[in-house]
């Protein structure tokens, strides 16, 4: 994990003018087609969605949406976050995982969670080493894919208090 590494990825904010960089990797990384909606939320959701370039190729990306929960907090729930597969492995997927989670911290966003298909254990096994935790199980969650359960996973963050 040389230094030499991570200078070559960086991470570039999702605009309208760069949106369709967004919808070509949705479409070769997810078995899912997302609607405008998604696009309008992601848009929406500012700082928390980002696009990763590799030496200045669109490699990946993270998606968020922001919720307002009763009472007036705010939690982020990731929409997607996919990096193309010949990238794997060169931290872009933590790098963007670690930018969001900075982002709660400063934020004072306490809870930030996901949907997981059930059998995409590589991805199971990625969230979990940044302290996600399975919280739930909604079968037949997914309408288009097998199987179509996931688990909710869900990060409870310790936030800054300003001292």
């Amino acid at each position: 994990m040389g230094a030499g590494r991570e200078m070559s990825i960086s991470l570039d904010g999702v605009r309208d003018k760069n949106v369709m960089q967004l919808k070509k990797l949705n479409t070769a990384l997810f078995p899912v087609r997302y609607n405008d909606k998604y696009y309008a939320d992601a848009l929406a959701s500012g700082e928390f969605t980002k696009l990763a370039y590799y030496s200045d190729i669109c490699v990946g990306a993270i998606a968020c949406r922001l919720e307002k929960k009763e009472g007036g907090a705010v939690r982020v729930y990731i929409m997607t976050l996919g990096v193309l597969a010949p990238y794997r492995g060169l931290g872009i997927g933590t790098r963007l995982l670690n930018h969001v989670l900075d982002l709660c911290s400063k934020q004072n966003i306490s809870e930030i969670y996901l949907h997981v298909q059930t059998n995409n254990e590589d991805a199971i096994k990625f969230y979990k080493k940044f302290g996600f935790e399975i919280t739930d199980t909604i079968q037949n969650y997914y309408t288009n894919i097998t199987p179509p359960d996931c688990y909710v996973l869900t990060k409870f963050i310790t936030c800054q208090t300003n001292k």
